[in-house]
């Protein structure tokens, strides 16, 4: 009775935080690991509050959550699932730093599309995989409303531009240089600046590692965690 409760009561939490944060702690599989699945979809909330009709992910709730799982000895590994237009680009850069310096392995997931600051978020893991119909838009940074036409705000876009395809070389193949020629194609997008990359093309282009699914990601990510295990145990 007392164990039907607490297995009740641990669904009821992991339907909870599915629905709130989008977000589960795997743990049935062979390996007995325990893998936090965190899902980043629709659009990268900022400082501002979108509309509550729009799908969204809000920093305030995975910075907390990254941190806790950092600080939580159970939790061997970190699989991102990624789907995303983009968003605000403070928030998705802090969000990649985070994962970036998680001290567990993790491995991302590209679905359906990372476009703008998602292309750091699916970096920003140990090892990356894209479906083959997975995108990734690599576009300027671009701000919405009046912008005033001054040096200072040119500085201040390419200052943001240069921090976010530093970062994006520093944990893939691509170079800076190569990132900000995608950023600047004229030939692609009829209205827009950029580069849409699909499957394979974002392997091709050393952005992400490897073209796979689910299995994949988390084949790779048990592999992962087996051999940091192995490297840990004392001689």
């Amino acid at each position: 009775m007392e164990e039907n409760l607490k297995k009740q009561e641990k669904e009821k939490n992991e339907n909870e935080e599915i629905k709130d944060m989008g977000q589960l702690t795997l743990e049935q599989g062979e390996s007995r690991h325990r893998i936090h699945l965190l899902s980043i979809i629709g659009e990268i909330e900022g400082h501002e509050t979108l509309s509550p009709n729009a799908k969204t992910t809000k920093y305030e709730h995975v910075l907390p959550k990254l941190a806790s799982i950092e600080d939580d000895s159970s939790v061997d590994g970190v699989l991102v699932i990624i789907n995303t237009v983009g968003g605000d680009v403070e928030s998705g850069l802090a969000i990649a730093e985070m994962i970036a310096s998680l001290s567990k392995p993790s491995v991302s997931l590209v679905l359906g599309g990372s476009h703008s600051i998602g292309v750091p978020l699916a970096v920003s893991t140990d090892y990356s995989y894209i479906v083959p119909t997975g995108t990734m838009v690599i576009h300027p940074v671009r701000l919405n409303g009046l912008v005033i036409g001054a040096p200072q705000t040119y500085d201040y876009f390419q200052q943001m531009q240069d921090r976010i395809t530093g970062f994006v070389a520093s944990h893939c193949f691509a170079t800076q240089e190569q990132l900000e020629k995608m950023m600047m194609n004229t030939s692609m997008l009829t209205k827009d600046l950029g580069t849409i990359l699909v499957g394979s093309q974002a392997v091709a282009e050393g952005i992400i590692n490897e073209v796979g699914g689910i299995d994949e990601a988390m084949r790779k990510l048990h592999q992962m965690i087996d051999e940091k295990k192995e490297n840990s145990e004392p001689a």
